[in-house]
């Protein structure tokens, strides 16, 4: 759970409006993966994903090394705009 946790506090950091934030954890097909799901403001999309999408590969890099000093698994961030 604390990879949630790990993405949830990166994401409230970079957003105006923290508490439109929902970070929630889904059940993957797969038990070594582990599925976030990111709900953003439409607003807000541009500040999370980045130029060229550098800010979101960079949260999912340190997300994924995270998990891999945990255990190996693999990680996989969704974002979806509302």
């Amino acid at each position: 759970m604390h990879l949630v946790e790990l993405t949830d506090t990166i994401i409230k950091k970079i957003v105006i409006d923290p508490e439109s934030v929902s970070v929630k954890e889904f059940v993957s097909e797969d038990e070594d993966t582990v599925l976030i799901e990111v709900m953003i403001p439409n607003s807000e999309m541009p500040k999370v994903i980045g130029k060229n999408g550098n800010v979101i590969n960079a949260i999912r890099t340190i997300v994924q090394a995270s998990a891999h000093l945990d255990g190996n698994k693999k990680v996989n961030i969704n974002i979806s705009a509302y």
